[in-house]
């Protein structure tokens, strides 16, 4: 199950009915990040859930993120749709990634870690067909689904700076930020305009950034059934 559904419908599902005011840090004495940070996988999951935790490393309280044959994301809801979408800042690195991971392909769509935004793109704004399927997704989930959802990854496969669909839905796209040639075991800083980035990932169906309602973390590594290890680390979103 890796299309529509597989692209939204676990991040859209941990969204509780009270949202967030802020994005809370990764960061606290429990195992996982504070409430509202939800995880999130897919309805009936049978597959291995990916493996979240927080570790101290290198001087910085991150999130460890493995995936073995595994799929799920952290989410974390977000209140003030009316706000500018802001700027999102991290620091990441990647130790393994997934061994013949290829985003480009749907037997190859993988990552070790994954960045989301997610935005309440209007339908309206959608081919015909686009949104007949959301329409169907969300009267069978009884969830309002997000139209369109920006995943920044650490993809050794693809040159950085690549943009591209996901294979399985439009829905959800991919900016790769670290690519080919970039060392592991290394931490590198990011710091992204989320209305550029919508803008460039979903230009070709909207002029303007719609509402971000929630920021998402994962890996998985079920297409391929490799290993991965990743982390995240102080993670903040500006607006």
């Amino acid at each position: 199950m890796k299309g529509l559904a597989r692209a939204v419908l676990a991040l859209a599902l941990a969204l509780p009915p009270a949202l967030a005011a802020e994005l809370a840090p990764l960061a606290g004495a429990g195992p996982l990040p504070p409430s509202p940070w939800r995880l999130a996988t897919l309805p009936q999951q049978t597959l291995p859930v990916t493996r979240f935790a927080l570790v101290d490393l290198d001087g910085r309280r991150a999130l460890r993120i493995e995936a073995e044959g595994s799929y799920g994301n952290l989410v974390h809801p977000l209140a003030d749709a009316d706000a500018d979408a802001g700027t999102l800042a991290w620091h990441w690195r990647v130790d393994r990634p997934v061994a013949g991971a290829d985003l480009r392909r749907k037997e190859g769509d993988d990552s070790a870690v994954k960045v989301c935004a997610m935005f309440d793109l209007p339908l309206e704004a959608l081919p015909f067909w686009e949104r007949q399927k959301m329409r169907l997704a969300r009267r069978l989930s009884g969830e309002a689904l997000p139209a369109a959802t920006l995943c920044y990854v650490w993809d050794p496969a693809l040159p950085a700076d690549t943009v591209l669909r996901n294979a399985y839905s439009p829905r959800l796209r991919w900016l790769v930020l670290r690519g080919q040639g970039q060392a592991l075991g290394r931490w590198q800083a990011e710091r992204r305009d989320l209305r550029a980035d919508f803008l460039r990932a979903f230009g070709d169906e909207a002029t303007r950034p719609p509402p971000l309602v929630a920021v998402a973390l994962g890996a998985d590594a079920d297409n391929r059934g490799g290993q991965s290890t990743a982390y995240v680390a102080d993670l903040t979103l500006t607006r």
